[in-house]
């Protein structure tokens, strides 16, 4: 046990000149945590977030939908994440979300999607700790902000090589280390394995956060207690519910079960949420990336299968308020006008 531990003082989470205020992370996820869903979880007190994955070579295009990704406007701490398997790019598109205002980079060393991992990027350099490593070097050298690494336990059950990788990302500079409990070819079937992370944080002297199935504040504390990391992760359970993050940072930190904010303020965050998407992204584009926001919200708020069918597919920015609003009703109203 820890000094802090033993003093009844919450440990804290330091990379490089930053020091998080909690332990519970949202996680960069492609397609969701854009930046209304980091500044939703930020408020409600989660002690970092991620923006969703931002690809190198597809930023430094210009691309606009990579450039959107990449924003963090209203953050503090903003962490990008990126990804890609060219040291050039990497390093520039690193340079360049710092000069915009990130305080943190992390590198995508876990992505198990055959898009990603097919272009040697992702957990595909798993599967090549030399070139992950020059990777790695290269963007420390760039940047004068932390560089972090998020990687999974290995490519298979054969190359469970995660202890290497983050011993190596050590040296090369990076001050975090992220993992995921499943190898790439698990992709997200099965539990992770939260005991199976410890042998990273017995192997390198920065801190180790485990990622992978935390939903409850047994979870958390299961997964800090098998795993020895410093903090938890939060993914897919915070979908629908960005204020989950904070919630359990607030349990580990204090003790007790998972205390929701109010039904009035889940609702206000949601609204929030799908403001930003149609404001950012125009009505019908940012209808349409909505929706898998919307159903998360409504099953989170546990509305009828009548009410949650017509909020994904309304076409009305209106409509979809009035349903999003109706599907946190106290009252039950929960019908379509």
């Amino acid at each position: 046990m820890s000094n802090a531990q033993n003093l009844g003082v919450s440990p804290t989470i330091t990379i490089g000149p930053i020091r998080l205020e909690g332990r519970a992370l949202l996680a960069p996820m492609s397609g969701i945590s854009d930046l209304a869903m980091r500044r939703i979880a930020r408020r409600f007190g989660a002690a970092l977030v991620f923006s969703e994955m931002v690809a190198a070579e597809t930023f430094l295009r210009g691309d606009t939908e990579a450039s959107v990704r990449a924003e963090g406007e209203g953050l503090a701490p903003h962490a990008v994440q990126i990804v890609g398997c060219e040291a050039e790019a990497l390093a520039e598109t690193a340079r360049r979300v710092v000069n915009a205002g990130a305080v943190l980079v992390d590198i995508n060393m876990g992505c198990p999607s055959r898009l990603v991992s097919g272009a040697l990027a992702g957990a595909a350099l798993m599967r090549d700790l030399d070139n992950a490593e020059r990777l790695i070097a290269t963007v420390v050298e760039a940047v004068s902000v932390p560089v972090t690494v998020k990687m999974r336990l290995g490519w298979d059950e054969t190359s469970l090589n995660a202890p290497e990788l983050a011993r190596r990302a050590e040296r090369a500079g990076a001050q975090m280390a992220t993992v995921h409990g499943r190898t790439r070819s698990q992709f997200y079937d099965g539990r992770a394995d939260w005991a199976a992370v410890r042998a990273v944080v017995s192997s390198v002297a920065i801190p180790v956060v485990v990622n992978g199935d935390c939903a409850t504040a047994e979870d958390a504390r299961t997964m800090l207690a098998l795993s020895g990391a410093a903090g938890v992760m939060i993914g897919r359970a915070a979908v629908g519910a960005p204020w989950l993050v904070g919630a359990l940072a607030r349990a580990l930190d204090q003790g007790g079960l998972v205390r929701e904010p109010s039904r009035e303020e889940r609702c206000e965050a949601a609204l929030e949420h799908l403001d930003w998407l149609v404001c950012k992204l125009g009505p019908r584009t940012g209808l349409r990336h909505a929706r898998k926001h919307l159903a998360a919200y409504a099953d989170q708020a546990g509305t009828d299968a009548t009410l949650r069918r017509e909020l994904v597919t309304s076409e009305d920015v209106v409509q979809a308020r009035r349903l999003l609003a109706g599907a946190f009703d106290d009252n039950g109203a929960r019908q379509a006008a």
